[in-house]
C-alpha cells in the first residue's frame, strides 16, 4: 500500500495540476486538516478523515487504519518543504510514499519579490522559538521566516529589533496564491501590525542599525559575547580548538567540561543541522551555558548537568569530543576515545603540567597532533604599549581510524 500526499496552495481547487486532480479524484481515503479538506470539492466521493490532535500517532498508524484502501493526504504547499511529507517518509518508509507537490511558499514569495530563490535563506520556525533565526541574521542578507500563526512577523521585528537590526525591512505575505492574497509591510523597529494572517510568510532585507557588531557563524565570536565566570575558552584558542574539531552539517559534539558552553554554540551555529551535548557538573554554568544558547542562536543544544565520564553514559554516539579540561580525571579520556567511531575526531586542551604530561602519553600511543599555543594581547605598560601574555594552551588533536 503506497500513501499519496498532495500539495495544494491557497488557491485550492482551482490552482492544482491534473495529476493532483486525478490523484485526489481517484482516493478512497482522503486525510488532512480540516482548512485542507475543505479545499476539495463536495464531488470528490472519498470518505475524509480530518487529523486528530496530536497527529504523530495517527500519522504513524496511516497504514494500519485503513488496509487496502487508497489513501490521500492532503497538505499544504510542498509537502516536502518542512511539510507532513517529510514526516511521513520518516515514519513510512520512501518507498511507502509518493508525492505530488505544489509550488512552496518559499517559491511563490521569491516570484513576488523578485528575490532569486538560490540567493534566499529560509528559516521554519513553525513549533520552534524565534532564537533560531539569529545565526542568519547578518546584514544584507535575504530571509524567508515560515511561522505557525499570524503573529510570526511581529516576533521577527522584535527579535530583530531587540539585537540590532531594528532597521531591516519586513513584507509579511499572506495567502500566497490564493484570491485573498495581501501582504504588509514596515520597518522592524516601526512594525505595526501585531497580527496578519494564519498563512504567512515574512521576507526579510536585513539591515543592522548604526554601532551593532554582526555576530558571524565561523567559529571565534568575541569573549564578551557570552556570559561567563571565567571558565570560558578564549576567543583565539576557540577558533583554532574548533578548526581541529572539523564542524560538518549533520555531525554531533560532545563538548565535555563545558563551562560557558562557547565550544558547543559555535560548533552549532556552523550550519542548522549541526548538534552538541554539553557536559557540565556545576549547576550555575548549566544555566549560563542555555542563557548563551539561546542568546545565541542555538536553544536546541542539549545540556546534561552531571560529572564527567559517569554524565557520558548513554549519550548518542559522537562525531567529535572537545575535552577542555580535567584531562588528568581517571578513565575521561578512554571514555571519550572509545566514544568514536572511526574518523572521529578527538581534541583536548590543556594548560597544567600534568594535563600536558597526560596528553603526551596519549599522543605516544595514539598520534596526532600536539600543539603549544601562546597568544598575547596588547596592554598599557606606563606610558607605552607591551605584550600581555595568556597562559599558554597545549592541544591534542586526533582522528580515530
Amino acid at each position: 500500500m503506497k500513501v499519496t500526499v498532495v500539495g495544494v496552495g491557497a488557491d485550492g481547487w482551482d490552482g492544482l495540476s491534473p495529476a493532483a486532480r486525478r490523484a485526489i479524484e481517484a482516493a478512497e481515503v482522503l486525510r488532512g486538516s480540516e482548512r485542507q479538506l475543505a479545499l476539495v470539492p463536495e464531488s470528490v466521493p472519498a470518505e475524509r478523515v480530518p487529523w486528530p490532535s496530536p497527529m504523530l500517532p495517527a500519522m504513524a498508524a496511516l497504514v494500519r487504519d485503513h488496509p487496502g484502501r487508497r489513501v490521500v493526504v492532503v497538505a499544504s504547499g510542498d509537502p516536502m518543504f518542512s511539510g507532513i511529507g517529510t514526516s511521513l517518509v520518516r515514519l513510512l518508509g520512501p518507498e511507502a510514499v509518493e508525492v505530488v507537490p505544489h509550488p512552496s511558499s518559499v517559491s511563490l514569495a521569491c516570484a513576488r519579490l523578485g528575490w532569486a530563490v538560490e540567493e534566499t535563506t529560509a528559516v521554519t520556525l513553525v513549533g520552534r522559538p524565534t532564537a533560531l533565526l539569529a545565526p542568519h541574521v547578518t546584514p544584507g542578507r535575504r530571509l524567508l521566516v515560515l511561522g505557525s500563526d499570524g503573529s510570526t512577523p511581529a516576533e521577527v521585528a522584535r527579535m530583530l529589533t531587540d539585537r540590532g537590526f531594528g532597521g531591516s525591512r519586513l513584507t509579511a505575505l499572506a495567502q500566497l496564491g490564493g484570491p485573498a492574497e495581501r501582504r504588509f509591510t514596515g520597518t522592524a523597529a516601526g512594525w505595526p501590525h501585531a497580527e496578519t494572517d494564519p498563512l504567512v510568510v515574512t521576507a526579510v532585507e536585513v539591515v543592522a542599525d548604526p554601532g551593532t557588531v554582526p555576530l558571524p557563524t565561523v567559529p571565534g565570536l568575541p569573549d564578551d559575547t557570552y556570559a561567563h565566570d571565567g571558565q570560558l575558552t578564549k576567543r583565539d584558542v576557540r577558533a583554532v580548538t574548533l578548526a581541529r574539531l572539523v564542524p560538518l552539517p549533520g555531525q554531533l559534539l560532545w563538548d565535555v567540561g563545558s563551562g560557558a558552553g562557547s565550544i558547543g554554540i559555535e560548533w552549532m551555529r556552523v550550519h542548522p543541522s549541526s548538534r552538541a551535548v554539553a557536559v557540565e557538573s556545576q549547576p550555575a554554568r548549566v544555566r549560563r551555558i542555555a542563557e548563551n544558547a539561546f542568546a545565541l542562536g542555538v536553544p536546541g543544544l542539549e545540556i546534561v548537568e552531571g560529572r564527567a565520564p559517569d554524565a557520558l553514559r548513554g549519550l548518542p554516539a559522537p562525531d567529535a569530543v572537545f575535552v577542555g579540561g580535567g584531562a588528568t580525571t581517571p578513565l575521561l579520556l578512554d571514555t571519550c576515545w572509545e566514544a568514536l567511531g572511526p574518523g572521529g575526531r578527538l581534541v583536548v586542551n590543556a594548560v597544567t603540567i600534568e594535563s600536558e604530561a597526560m596528553l603526551a602519553e596519549w599522543h605516544a600511543r595514539c598520534g596526532g597532533e600536539l600543539t603549544r599555543l601562546s597568544v598575547a594581547s596588547a596592554a598599557p605598560v606606563g606610558g607605552f604599549t607591551g605584550w600581555k601574555p595568556a597562559m599558554p594552551v597545549t592541544i591534542w588533536s586526533v582522528a580515530r581510524s
